[in-house]
């Protein structure tokens, strides 16, 4: 891997001791494959991997990393492990990820998402050594007026089902514990991210379109399109991963600048409906039909527009988006595809891995500042 290798954030991890919560989900498993290749010391703590199958033992990461099942409710066993691994940064993405799971569930939506990130933050506050911590929460922890206006870092925070407004709480617990604690003074600096709908390979959890859509191709059966028309900012995973890591490298080197909350969206070009996105990834997978699924008689409500204005990220932070909507699509699609038509003979960590060497090879031809060899 010496492209990523040679890269500047690449050389800053390199050697880092770095605690990833909620490893084992999707993005999870994704950025703690990133920080493996640029030779972090990786440590994670998450519920064993929420699906099956799943990225994370797809790719074998267990071996590879200090593995830890545990639940980030139990705040004991967090700190105590937390003590032990003494990180220098923190990325906390364990979380209850699921709008219409939150409807049957919204206490233990709560106590993940809520009392969890309190837990993650108190046990940093009691830990030396910690210098910056990446909250990441979710786009939806807007107050959403459904209307078309890309929300920015300081617009109301809110959410009408419980696990949108659980992403707010946890926006307003970071902000808190940032005034209160992780002063410039305190040595560790703390921000939170929030990135639009992320696609990419290797996403098995329910009510999410992409997997939905893989699921039904891949038995040939008719994919079950719940709500066609909403418009979803669409991005390619290693998009908002990038953008998580570099805002971890800016709030090590100059923390009082870069702390506080971050948009990780596309461009506005990528703010498509889920129709689009459907027919896009059956013309990538070669063959397919999708139907209008009726609602459900529960009549949840779901966001039918939401898009993010990254102006803030764009200007101070030099990040940007590498992909756009239909390439993002496509090389999500064409993952899956290895992976259900290799029949064992695709080798999908090298198939995974060359997707990270793609994408820093294009980020740099696109100059953009973490890619970048200097």
């Amino acid at each position: 891997m010496r492209e990523i290798q040679q890269s500047k954030m690449a050389r800053f991890y390199q050697g880092k001791r770095v605690l990833v919560t909620g490893h084992t989900g999707f993005k999870g498993s994704w950025l703690t494959l990133w920080l493996h290749l640029m030779g972090a010391e990786v440590y994670g703590y998450a519920l064993e991997p929420p699906s099956e199958p799943s990225l994370f033992e797809v790719l074998g990461l267990e071996q590879k990393i200090t593995h830890v099942v545990g639940d980030i409710r139990d705040y004991d066993k967090l700190k105590g492990l937390i003590k032990c691994f003494r990180p220098e940064i923190i990325f906390h993405l364990a979380a209850q990820p699921l709008v219409r799971f939150s409807y049957a569930e919204p206490r233990l939506t709560y106590e993940t998402n809520v009392m969890g990130t309190v837990n993650v933050l108190e046990a940093a506050r009691s830990t030396l050594g910690i210098r910056a911590l990446v909250n990441i929460t979710s786009d939806k922890c807007y107050e959403n007026q459904e209307w078309d206006y890309a929300y920015r870092e300081n617009d109301p925070l809110g959410g009408y089902d419980p696990y949108s407004s659980s992403k707010g709480c946890a926006e307003l617990v970071t902000s808190a514990y940032r005034s209160s604690y992780f002063t410039s003074e305190a040595g560790l600096r703390l921000a939170s991210a929030r990135a639009g709908n992320v696609i990419g390979g290797g996403d098995w959890a329910v009510d999410r379109i992409i997997p939905d859509i893989v699921r039904a191709l891949s038995m040939d059966k008719l994919i079950a399109v719940r709500n066609p028309d909403a418009v979803r900012p669409w991005q390619y995973v290693l998009e908002p991963l990038s953008g998580y890591l570099w805002l971890a490298y800016q709030l090590w080197h100059a923390g009082d600048v870069y702390d506080g909350a971050w948009n990780f969206g596309p461009p506005s070009r990528s703010n498509i409906p889920v129709r689009q996105v459907v027919d896009q990834a059956v013309r990538s997978w070669g063959r397919g039909e999708w139907k209008d699924a009726e609602r459900s008689a529960l009549k949840l409500n779901e966001a039918g527009f939401l898009k993010l204005d990254c102006s803030k990220t764009e200007n101070l932070l030099h990040w940007e988006p590498v992909l756009d909507v239909e390439e993002s699509i496509a090389r999500t699609v064409r993952w899956y595809y290895d992976y259900y038509h290799g029949h064992g003979l695709i080798d999908m960590w090298a198939r995974t891995v060359e997707e990270i060497r793609f994408y820093s090879e294009r980020a740099r031809t696109k100059t953009i500042r973490w890619a970048l060899v200097e």
